[in-house]
């Protein structure tokens, strides 16, 4: 096996155009366990260690715009917390301390797993991925990023460079189910967005789809019903309501964790819910 260790974003396209079969290294906390488990065995490897830009992050006019290494544990960072709530909530339930102070955003999005707690988040915030090659840069919205379970429309010359994520004022909730409560892949898992400024409310459900599922109907559906200069929902049915739109998006299926029937039912319950803590 080949590893190579670029020192510079240039240098690392510059591989990837010569070896497009190279596999890209983050944080490795999938990859690693499939090659200590014998399920993968790459010729090439290309890691991003010491490429420095890509863990870092910025605001730029109204996005945040993440590198593609930024951690789990940079995303619960005050400042970035501040200004990404919902992704910080779902940054907290990734894993140990170590898993999230070597896990990367970016890493989450290329596995494209249905299971990853970023992908709710990211595309209820209406999220867009920056794709870089040795030809250039493209950005793509997040559900044109992921394109299946564990398949994406990156090509093989590409490297995701960056996460850009509008910032949102107002409430933001994530919420998930496991079969226990620490260090769990999501049986089912919900992201609410509110917007005060724009008056939206957005959702997305992880885990009950192929890919992070938009709950278009629910969102069009609730914002008539907000109170939005006293911030609220007082009717409690439209929270119930709300959660059983939500449960009709979803797509789910039987697998070893779940079935389809309890993951209709737990988003049903967490799109409620946070709704709830939203407004």
């Amino acid at each position: 096996m080949t590893v190579l260790l670029p020192d510079s974003l240039d240098r690392a396209l510059a591989h990837l155009a010569a070896e497009p079969g190279a596999h890209v290294l983050a944080g490795g906390t999938d990859f690693m366990v499939e090659v200590n488990y014998g399920h993968r065995r790459p010729e090439t490897v290309l890691s991003l260690r010491r490429l420095d830009d890509l863990r870092m992050w910025h605001v730029e006019a109204s996005h945040v715009v993440l590198g593609a290494c930024v951690t789990y544990a940079q995303l619960l960072d005050p400042a970035l917390a501040d200004l990404m709530p919902g992704l910080a909530q779902a940054a907290r339930t990734v894993g140990s301390p170590q898993i999230r102070s070597t896990g990367t955003i970016g890493g989450n999005l290329s596995t494209a797993s249905p299971a990853g707690d970023m992908l709710p988040v990211l595309a209820a915030l209406d999220a867009e991925v920056v794709l870089a090659s040795s030809t250039g840069v493209r950005t793509l919205a997040l559900s044109e990023f992921v394109t299946g379970p564990k398949r994406t429309a990156r090509r093989a010359d590409e490297l995701l460079i960056a996460v850009r994520v509008p910032v949102a004022n107002g409430p933001q909730e994530y919420l998930k189910v496991g079969v226990r409560n620490a260090m769990v892949i999501a049986v089912a898992s919900v992201a609410v967005v509110v917007d005060h400024d724009g008056r939206t409310v957005r959702a997305a459900l992880g885990s009950c789809g192929p890919v992070p599922v938009r709950c278009h109907d629910a969102e069009s559906w609730v914002a008539p019903l907000v109170d939005w200069d006293a911030r609220r929902i007082d009717d409690p049915r439209t929270h119930e309501a709300f959660g059983v739109r939500c449960a009709e998006a979803a797509r789910p299926i039987d697998d070893h964790r779940s079935t389809a029937a309890y993951r209709s039912h737990a988003c049903r319950v967490l799109a409620r819910r946070a709704l709830a803590r939203c407004l």
